[in-house]
């Protein structure tokens, strides 16, 4: 079966959803942050879990676990642009078909596998793994309830993301 072929044989409100999580990452790739932080709902986290299998980020270290007011802050921070980040980071999301895997309550879950290479001047690293998003209705528009990124080797010792999976 063809890409085009398994987009065809979608419903409308899957076809939307694999347009919310593609947009979600060309929006990260642009650095368009603002936009990004506002498909979050208001209680929405970002999650990067630092085992696999986790159960969650509360009761367990992560390399992440953000609400929106963690995300605002750091949003502001890469927008100052901090010496840091001199020269700035860049993101590319590589995506593999989202998946719809049906509903948990009032959300809708889809699974996304990816490639994530982030370069800043001549250095690059590059991570694997798979994006969960649980996505909710607000009001006719989807947002995210959670975005939960585990690494394929998220255990491992890693390098600073400075930007979002």
């Amino acid at each position: 079966m063809t890409m085009d072929d398994r987009v065809a044989s979608m419903s409308i409100a899957e076809q939307e959803l694999v347009r919310f999580v593609t947009r979600e990452a060309r929006l990260l790739d642009e650095q368009r942050f603002d936009a990004w932080y506002d498909l979050f709902a208001e209680d929405g986290v970002y999650w990067v879990p630092l085992t696999p299998d986790q159960p969650d980020g509360i009761n367990h270290a992560s390399l992440a676990y953000e609400d929106r007011l963690l995300l605002r802050i750091r949003i502001d921070r890469l927008k100052r642009g901090p010496p840091s980040q001199r020269p700035p980071s860049r993101s590319h999301h590589l995506l593999q078909m989202p998946e719809f895997e049906g509903r948990s309550g009032a959300a809708y879950v889809v699974r996304t596998g990816f490639h994530y290479t982030e370069a800043r001047g001549d250095e690059q690293q590059f991570y694997v793994g798979t994006a969960i998003h649980r996505l909710v209705d607000d009001g006719g528009q989807l947002k995210i309830k959670l975005k939960r990124v585990d690494l394929l080797n998220g255990d491992a010792a890693l390098p600073g993301i400075q930007l979002f999976i």
